[in-house]
């Protein structure tokens, strides 16, 4: 059973960080890129961050300089570390898993339930 489980979330201050984790389990992790979205409310869900299967990672320009993503395959496990977070980076956070390195344009194969980011003003 394929399974994705975010945590890490919760409240800050803006100009405050969170570290998010996502544990993966039922599939090869190593062969699957993996990438963090969010969707904030009345938005659409849009694309933060990707570790490619082949080692790239890859930003949106909002989150460049700010945000971080690592991938342990020995614990099949991918992170967001974010820091100066800003109020219009609050969202729920999805974990999000595609098999190959097309990841930005293919939808994924598995998601995570989400984890909500609040940031305070």
């Amino acid at each position: 059973q394929v399974q994705l489980v975010e945590s890490g979330g919760g409240t800050v201050q803006s100009g405050g960080s969170l570290r998010l984790s996502c544990v993966a389990s039922g599939f090869d992790f190593s062969r699957y890129s993996m990438s963090w979205r969010r969707q904030g409310l009345g938005k659409e869900r849009e694309v933060v961050a990707g570790s490619v299967s082949d080692g790239r990672v890859e930003y949106e320009d909002f989150v460049k300089g700010r945000f971080t993503i690592s991938r342990d395959d020995a614990k099949n496990t991918v992170y967001l570390q974010m820091n100066n977070l800003k109020p219009e980076d609050t969202a729920v956070y999805y974990c999000a898993a595609v098999r190959g390195s097309s990841w930005y344009i293919h939808e994924p194969d598995y998601w995570g339930q989400g984890t909500q980011v609040t940031v305070s003003s």
